[in-house]
């Protein structure tokens, strides 16, 4: 298992079209990939659990990949995250 946190960086938050994104490269995995906010947790292979973060500008959120593919899904994650083009 790996855990990581990253920051959303986009002024817009974590909204729809991000969420979707996020959820594309989640998918490319086999792994396990829950995003954690607070006391919620969201399957990130998943466009309504990652809505439900609600996840605005600044928000740290922690990522846990748990899998055989889970090196390479983290650093996917965290590579997206990184991004801040709007």
């Amino acid at each position: 298992m790996k855990e990581h946190a990253v920051v959303v960086k986009w002024r817009a938050g974590l909204h729809a079209r991000r969420a979707v994104d996020l959820v594309k490269i989640s998918n490319k995995f086999e792994s396990s990939i829950t995003i954690k906010k607070d006391d919620i947790d969201a399957d990130a292979k998943s466009i309504i659990n990652i809505m439900t973060l609600e996840a605005s500008y600044k928000t740290v959120l922690n990522v846990i990949v748990e899998g055989v593919d889970e090196d390479e899904a983290l650093k996917s994650i965290i590579e997206y995250f990184s991004n801040i083009t709007e």
